[in-house]
């Protein structure tokens, strides 16, 4: 054989190798990217959270929905949505630590719950140091009150309702004083929460919530909309287009 055809022929072998080589980098990015789908819409099924990065900008935002009912220390059926908050306080300390993480939007349909739970979730989301946009869909009751305002700001759809009502109790209540200074104490808290994080002041707020004139078998005031905002609990009435709007900008003043 020629010198000629055994050059040709190392070519031809080199060119089959790079070619198998680059063969086998793209189906392992393609198992890549697989991976990370799979895990994305594992996390958004059994945790309501996934993370928005194809906008134009390649902003990274964490998405965190709050449905159903709150979830505190007791676990509820199996045939109830609920929110767990020992999925979201470690998820939202990890958000806080991760630098790459620049917005967080809540989406929120909850009927309420656990007080405490509710109000823990909503103080971790006070207190991170990202901007946060809060969306009311549905409603946002009871103790999802606190959750809607936690936020740098918030929007609540045109439907979208939020119930103000004194704090019940299921199972045996024993009838004695200090049992209703207890739930005296638990009021406080979320109506100081609330008055602190909205634009309603804490006796306008107390007075929505021991309202006996609208609820028939109980105490309490139903917003629907725009009188949320008119009573100084939600910032503005809007859809996702505009929670995602008003993100990016504050996204964009707080990186500027």
């Amino acid at each position: 054989m020629k010198e000629s055809e055994y050059r040709n022929s190392d070519q031809e072998e080199k060119e089959a190798k790079n070619t198998e080589g680059t063969r086998k980098e793209n189906l392992e990015e393609k198992k890549t990217e697989k991976d990370i789908e799979q895990k994305e819409d594992q996390k958004l099924e059994e945790y309501g959270q996934m993370t928005l990065d194809d906008n134009a900008g390649k902003r990274k935002i964490h998405l965190l929905t709050i449905i159903g009912e709150i979830e505190g220390h007791e676990n509820l059926s199996s045939n109830s949505k609920a929110t767990k908050y020992d999925h979201i306080l470690p998820k939202l300390a990890e958000i806080e630590d991760d630098d790459s993480v620049e917005g967080l939007l809540v989406l929120l349909n909850t009927s309420g719950g656990d007080v405490d739970a509710g109000l823990a979730i909503a103080e971790m989301i006070a207190s991170l140091s990202i901007p946060t946009v809060s969306l009311v869909l549905g409603g946002s009751h009871s103790i999802g009150v606190p959750l809607a305002v936690c936020t740098s700001y918030s929007f609540i759809v045109p439907t979208g309702t939020m119930m103000i009502h004194p704090v019940r109790m299921t199972g045996m209540v024993i009838g004695a004083s200090q049992t209703y200074e207890y739930f005296e104490m638990i009021q406080d808290r979320i109506l100081s929460f609330v008055s602190d994080h909205a634009k309603i002041a804490y006796d306008q707020l107390k007075r929505l919530m021991l309202n006996t004139e609208m609820l028939t078998r109980d105490l309490g005031t139903v917003l629907v909309g725009e009188e949320t905002v008119k009573e100084g609990l939600i910032d503005e009435v809007g859809g996702i287009k505009d929670a995602l709007k008003k993100l990016y900008e504050l996204m964009e003043t707080a990186s500027s």
